[in-house]
């Protein structure tokens, strides 16, 4: 039996395969409101044979947004838009579906990527960011707005608010992005974290809020679904956050009953040096899971099925995420499945799709006439 698709428990939630989607921003949004194109993207992906579905870095807070085109889920008005998403899903699929809630933190008001992805000055439109400390993102920009211990509060019932709407929407799990250099990767790094209080300076410290974010989404997410999240496991530059670091981070997650760990790397500086290669960032999942027994995903250049066969297989990670793969074939798991001799779900209106010599792809399925 193919490792790739076998199941997987996550605490309540059972995964029939170990193939995730990303959460992929699309930055499509209007004024954090989800819009037809999520209905066509994340419709598409549903029906994709994967194990789970990850919604893109959802904003907490108007100004946790990357940019103005980012999804949000913070009123009632972005809570009402995704509505008809979920209950589209759900009526054509069967994949469990988890949420990353996010805030970008000091990379928060930048342009769309398609338009350079620069910081926009609230002159043009933008807002001040909001970061651990007063340090911007890059050399000569205009620093965030280092946040007070109000605000810390405001932050921290923001992510809790968004728990509770992504509850009501019938999310499966959550995830929290503590990655790629935005607000939760701020703190615990320390390029950006200068802080001078309890939230500052010694490792300890840098994890506290993070930590107490995490405490407060667990406690107001169902007690059967499950919590991930995401972390840059290195910065990729000397002095900042590496591996052992993340595998303290991790210890102390796992004592407060994290479900998995989606571990990614780099975002938090532009001084970055980062070696590119085939699952070049699987160690990272390999020593997390090796160190804390909790699961990991791997993610990262994984685009090939006997490669993704053997992360799994080799118990170098329990799961892979993949991104770009599924933008680029959105059927990547059917295709895999046909090759390691496995099987997947499909609505029935795709049960005439597979090849002749493929008849079990989808189960033992009827496609009958007269």
């Amino acid at each position: 039996m193919s490792a790739l698709f076998s199941p997987i428990t996550l605490q309540g939630l059972t995964l029939r395969n170990r193939i995730v989607i990303s959460p992929m921003c699309q930055y499509s949004a209007d004024n954090g409101r989800a819009t037809a194109w999520h209905m066509i993207h994340l419709g598409h992906m549903a029906l994709s044979g994967a194990g789970m579905l990850c919604i893109e870095a959802t904003a907490v807070e108007p100004e946790g947004r990357i940019t103005p085109g980012c999804l949000g889920l913070w009123d009632d008005a972005t809570e009402a838009a995704l509505r008809p998403v979920m209950a589209a899903i759900r009526q054509y699929s069967k994949i469990p579906v988890t949420m990353q809630i996010a805030h970008a933190g000091r990379k928060a008001s930048s342009q769309l990527p398609w338009d350079g992805g620069q910081l926009i000055p609230p002159s043009q439109g933008g807002w001040v960011p909001f970061a651990p400390s007063a340090v911007e993102q890059k050399p000569g920009e205009a620093p965030p707005r280092a946040l007070d211990k109000a605000g810390l509060v405001r932050v921290r019932k923001a992510f809790v608010e968004t728990t509770k709407r992504a509850a009501r929407l019938g999310m499966d799990a959550i995830e929290i992005h503590g990655a790629h250099g935005y607000l939760m990767h701020e703190f615990l790094s320390p390029i950006p974290n200068k802080r001078e209080d309890e939230y500052g300076g010694s490792l300890e410290n840098r994890m506290r809020f993070p930590l107490e974010v995490f405490d407060a989404v667990r406690a107001a997410f169902p007690a059967d679904k499950p919590v991930g999240i995401r972390v840059s496991a290195s910065d990729w530059v000397e002095g900042g956050w590496d591996i052992a670091q993340t595998i303290e981070f991790v210890k102390a997650l796992k004592k407060r009953g994290v479900a998995w760990v989606d571990a990614s790397s780099g975002g938090v500086s532009p001084s970055q040096r980062i070696t590119l290669g085939p699952g070049y960032q699987v160690p990272f999942a390999q020593a997390i899971k090796q160190a804390t027994g909790v699961p990991t995903i791997a993610v990262g250049l994984i685009t090939d099925v006997p490669q993704a066969e053997e992360i799994v297989a080799s118990g170098k990670a329990d799961m892979v995420a993949m991104a770009r793969a599924m933008l680029y074939d959105p059927r990547w798991p059917w295709h895999a499945a046909a090759q390691l001799g496995a099987s997947v779900e499909a609505p029935p209106q795709y049960w005439r799709a597979p090849p002749h010599d493929q008849k079990t792809l989808f189960g033992n399925v009827v496609n009958g006439g007269r």
